[in-house]
């Protein structure tokens, strides 16, 4: 019976995951044909004027433009089920190649900006609500509004603008270095877009965190641990802390599918070849298997990324498995 409960629900969630992948690829495909323009005036700019009939049936043609949005759609979902995400003529690569190269670093600029967000957000909610309207409150409360207030841009270029101008230390002005090439390198020029994510992402963690706790700290079993005289910091991180995770493992996959295809602005300023930047080159020269394929593979990274979220909190609660 168990088995069979948990074959659906697996089957459910595969539905789902297929559902809104081909939901979010028609979406893709009609909104970049809404855009004015296509790939040959964004790349000839106003020389697409001096075109004649027969050279713009040319490229078209080979671009793929005289067939139907119907044909073109299928021809390109039809081309994903063989590996061929498409080419770009911008690189000189294939998108898959292109994916390959990207999706690495913004999955390491995402990783390093959860685990900024975490160390700021959990420590300040649970000092938040050890006591709260108190100063730490207010402080902590401060930190959250901040957080959600202040720009990424506006953060990420005054970052850039003080560590290069007052300490001289601008590493993303060098080339990109890998992290298995040149890890040292690697660290310094993600240490920067990582903070601006990870302080933007920390605001929600924090709020998670503070309202979760709260919660826990009102139930019976805290008061009977506390009556039975369990150390306070013991008391704070297994009993409150452990039966608060839910939430907070919740707001932290939410935040970090986010950052896969949100880190876009942060990735053009400080020169990170992610995949968000990856699509906004692509939507500037109106390539339209790189944007397509490329949202889509962010879209499977953030289903997959909420997968492995609803098992993990399965995992660490019981009373969810139960449910």
């Amino acid at each position: 019976m168990l088995q069979t409960v948990i074959h659906n629900r697996i089957a459910r969630r595969l539905v789902s995951m297929i559902g809104t992948l081909f939901g979010v690829a028609v979406f893709v495909f009609i909104m970049l044909r809404a855009i004015p323009g296509d790939q040959i005036t964004a790349g000839l700019g106003t020389e697409a004027a001096a075109l004649s009939p027969a050279q713009q049936e040319a490229l078209q043609r080979y671009y793929g433009l005289d067939q139907s949005l119907f044909t073109q759609f299928f021809s390109w979902l039809g081309n994903l089920f063989t590996g061929n995400l498409g080419y770009s003529a911008r690189a000189q690569q294939s998108v898959l190649d292109l994916t390959l190269h990207s999706l690495p670093v913004t999955i390491e600029l995402a990783v390093l900006s959860i685990i900024l967000a975490l160390l700021i957000g959990i420590p300040l909610g649970m000092l938040a609500a050890s006591r709260p309207e108190s100063p730490r409150d207010v402080f902590g409360q401060f930190v959250s509004l901040a957080g959600l207030s202040v720009p990424a841009f506006l953060l990420a270029t005054t970052l850039l603008s003080v560590f290069a101008s007052s300490f001289g230390f601008n590493p993303n002005g060098q080339g990109y270095a890998t992290l298995t090439g040149d890890p040292v390198l690697n660290l310094q020029q993600m240490l920067m877009p990582a903070l601006v994510l990870g302080f933007g992402i920390a605001a929600p963690i924090l709020r998670t965190t503070r309202a979760a706790v709260l919660e826990v700290r009102s139930d019976d079993f805290v008061r009977t641990a506390r009556a039975k005289g369990v150390p306070p910091r013991r008391l704070q991180t297994k009993h409150v802390l452990g039966n608060a995770l839910v939430p907070i493992v919740t707001m932290t996959g939410l935040q970090f599918g986010y950052l896969l295809g949100g880190a876009v602005v942060v990735e053009q300023i400080f020169s990170v070849p992610g995949i968000g930047r990856q699509v906004l080159l692509g939507i500037q020269q109106k390539e339209y298997a790189v944007v397509q394929s490329t949202v889509l593979v962010i879209a499977l990274t953030f289903v997959i990324v909420n997968l492995l979220t609803d098992v993990l909190y399965r995992v660490i609660d019981p009373r969810v498995r139960a449910s």
